[in-house]
């Protein structure tokens, strides 16, 4: 029987696990990347069980622990016992996470389990080449902002590499002092997953770009394959000193994203109200939908 003693925590020597394990089952959703999982773990402490020839994992936050359905070939024993200890250790939201397929698949199974939408972790994908191109009336607005960064500042772009990941650490440190990070706790937990990110830039496998403004630099992203057609952006900053440059980050990283992948995965909004109007304003092509299980009351 699966316990929580078969779980063990998300280490970065993980990596070359995880990275094999998912070349056999794609992701479709940010959460379950291994670079997400390692650049959060101080916050969400994640921990995996490889079970049959799947992998089971739980994060623990605030003291409360929650399980995802397994990453691996069907299993219908497998899935009932991952419920089974979720509704055990966990709170009234078990199993979270669930992609659209897995929830017809596991409801199935459950009839008279209930499983809702979480609309806050449904992720925005965008057609790469609308990104990059930023055609049409439905990108105006966007358009005539970035326009006019190109037409008031002074830019460059390049790539991070090993050689200007401090000049980027700088960066951010300016960013946050800026944002006000330590003040706020969940700015508080993206600066330490984003300097994480950045200090093991290389053995993570990612990739970035920076805009350099008067030769300072003044925005950052980093990216990485999540499918063979998808490309994730994990993190996207800038700093207020030149009207526009948001526009010009995510321009500049869809015009790089668009060479080699069909889509990009912009990641979720949270439920932050501000946070999704703004990715609703680049007009996504697709949501990534997740699920959860919910415990009747």
């Amino acid at each position: 029987m699966l316990s929580i003693d078969d779980f063990r925590p998300v280490t970065l020597q993980n990596r070359p696990f995880f990275s094999d394990h998912y070349a056999r089952y794609p992701q479709a959703h940010s959460d379950n990347t291994f670079t997400n999982m390692i650049c959060w773990n101080h916050y969400a402490n994640y921990r995996f069980a490889a079970v049959s020839g799947s992998v089971i994992l739980s994060s623990t936050i605030n003291g409360t622990t929650r399980f995802r359905p397994p990453v691996g070939p069907r299993d219908a024993d497998l899935v009932k016992e991952v419920i089974r200890l979720a509704c055990r250790e966990s709170d009234d939201e078990p199993v979270v996470l669930i992609d659209h397929d897995t929830s017809i698949w596991i409801q199935s199974l459950c009839p008279r389990l209930h499983i809702i939408p979480d609309r806050n972790h449904f992720e925005y994908v965008y057609d790469a080449r609308d990104l990059a191109a930023l055609s049409g009336g439905s990108y105006l607005n966007i358009r005539r902002q970035l326009n006019r960064f190109r037409k008031n500042c002074a830019y460059a772009v390049e790539q991070i590499t090993a050689e200007n990941c401090d000049e980027v650490k700088a960066f951010l440190v300016k960013w946050c002092e800026w944002k006000g990070c330590e003040d706020d706790p969940v700015l508080a937990h993206e600066k330490e997953a984003i300097f994480y990110a950045v200090d093991h830039f290389i053995g993570l496998g990612l990739s970035g770009l920076i805009i350099r403004v008067d030769k300072n630099i003044g925005a950052m992203s980093l990216f990485e394959p999540l499918n063979a057609d998808t490309a994730l952006v994990h993190f996207e900053k800038g700093l207020p000193d030149c009207e526009g440059i948001y526009k010009a980050i995510n321009a500049e990283t869809a015009d790089v994203l668009s060479k080699n992948f069909t889509y990009i995965n912009r990641e979720s909004d949270l439920g932050v109200a501000g946070l999704r109007e703004a990715k609703m304003r680049y007009h996504p092509h697709h949501m990534v939908e997740v699920f959860s299980v919910k415990k009747h009351r």
